[in-house]
């Protein structure tokens, strides 16, 4: 029997785990976090929190770490799209918040693990891809500390999505944790992430639309309305094929566009290096975006340990900036790095 503290959200996942660990006779303690300042919604979450712990008789806590979420997730994903860059704040809050200060607190209250409901697993020692490989969560889980991994336990990993589902409704008193609508990707973005930005500076700048020669060729709404990739929402004179934004120029107010080829990179760097095994240079997959296909490439990490080239064996169309790069061998995450310019 383990000592485990259950990061709790009230949705089905993190209700479900609870559940199947306390079934296996652990001492259970549930965990709710407070990150954002919605409290409408954490009511809600909360008072569904309330209700599982009940059901299962166990204690849980409330911990309140909106500070710390403000300044090391909300603030830089505000920060990075100023910067003309496309932020991952899961990625963030993963490392930080749920698998560093959430971590933290489950030791200072002596349990000896930390469950989550994410689909993923823990596999001889690294994370490994999930069973369900539709709601597979290892990409995002790839920049936490490697001290982390022995104390986390995802219960989910082995199981798929529908059935978690069908389990909990099968239990009259978690039927209506099965039929409540699922949680946002960004926690804190209720519709569209210019909807966060427009809080914290003018989003509706003009500006230049250049081609890849330099030549302005039309106009746009501002630069933070656009990610390297998109194909919409500017104007172009007298265009007749697609253009798709190939880079931005955050100080000038300007966007780069170009034809879909022009997309197209086969290396790249990455900075925040984070690895689970210790190699100068090794062969790997790299997934570029959550669903991104994995492609074959060779990584040459820089004598600071903390940045690396990923050169690939095949093309990959709108890298961003600012996004995750993983790295995996098989189905196990040996590193990641956040893309750099």
């Amino acid at each position: 029997m383990a000592n485990i503290l259950v990061a709790m959200s009230g949705g089905v996942d993190s209700t479900t785990t609870a559940y199947l660990l306390k079934q296996s006779g652990n001492h259970i303690e549930g965990c709710y976090l407070r990150l954002h300042g919605d409290d409408k919604k954490h009511r809600k979450n909360i008072d569904m929190v309330k209700r599982a712990a009940d059901f299962l008789g166990i204690k849980y806590h409330i911990l309140d770490l909106s500070k710390e979420f403000k300044n090391i997730v909300y603030d830089p994903f505000v920060k990075a799209y100023k910067d003309g860059t496309t932020p991952n704040p899961c990625v963030l809050c993963n490392k930080n918040i749920k698998f560093g200060a959430l971590l933290d607190f489950a030791k200072s209250i002596g349990m000896d693990k930390l469950a989550t409901g994410h689909y993923v697993r823990i596999k001889d020692g690294l994370i490994h891809e999930a069973t369900d490989k539709t709601k597979d969560q290892s990409y995002f889980l790839a920049q936490v500390s490697p001290d982390a991994l022995p104390f986390m336990i995802f219960p989910l990993g082995e199981k798929y999505k529908k059935d978690i589902k069908a389990f909990a409704l099968s239990i009259p008193q978690l039927e209506d944790f099965s039929t409540q609508k699922e949680s946002s990707e960004i926690c804190f973005v209720q519709n569209t992430y210019i909807e966060v930005l427009q809080e914290h500076m003018n989003v509706l700048k003009q500006g230049e639309v250049l081609n890849t020669k330099g030549e302005v060729i039309g106009t746009h709404q501002g630069y933070m309305h656009y990610t390297i990739g998109k194909r919409r929402g500017f104007e172009i004179k007298g265009a007749h094929e697609a253009h798709y934004v190939t880079s931005i120029d955050p100080e000038k107010n300007q966007i780069i566009v170009g034809s879909k080829d022009e997309l197209e990179i086969k290396e790249f760097k990455v900075e925040c290096l984070n690895m689970f095994i210790s190699k100068n240079e090794l062969e790997a997959y790299v997934k570029i975006r959550y669903r991104s296909p994995k492609l074959k490439c060779k990584i040459i990490i820089n004598n600071d340990g903390k940045s690396a080239r990923v050169i690939m064996y095949e093309s990959a169309s709108a890298i961003a900036a600012g996004q995750l790069a993983t790295f995996y061998q098989g189905e196990y995450v040996v590193g990641s790095g956040i893309i750099s310019r």
